[in-house]
């Protein structure tokens, strides 16, 4: 499953240079699925789903950082533990119960996005 910044975040920013993906993003800030990613163009996520990489997103919060669910892969491929978590001072990166993924389908993204 994704992890998600919940509203206790007090916006330090700990977490945003940790993520290997670029999933982490400052409230407010538009979002790329290039964004620290192979991705460019038109590709089709392994949901399944067609989207313009280099297109700007609309942000997940006005208010505190967020995660991008579709970028999230909890660090599989890259740590043992989610690296938001590790660093956050107030604990407010969490499991998101919305975003269920298996461990193989957190490393097919994460393959998806950083093929070697």
């Amino acid at each position: 499953m994704a992890i998600i910044i919940t509203d206790e975040c007090i916006n330090c920013g700990a977490c945003e240079p940790e993520c290997p993906n670029t999933a982490i993003y400052e409230g407010a800030d538009d979002w790329r699925y290039k964004d620290g990613t192979s991705l460019t163009g038109t590709v089709v996520l392994t949901n399944g789903t067609e989207v313009d990489a280099d297109e700007a997103q609309e942000p997940v919060s006005d208010e505190y950082y967020y995660i991008v669910p579709d970028k999230c892969t909890e660090c599989k491929g890259f740590h043992d533990e989610p690296q938001c978590a590790a660093v956050c001072p107030v604990d407010c990166c969490v499991p998101d119960d919305d975003h269920v993924e298996t461990e193989e389908a957190l490393l097919a993204k994460q393959r998806f996005m950083h093929p070697e």
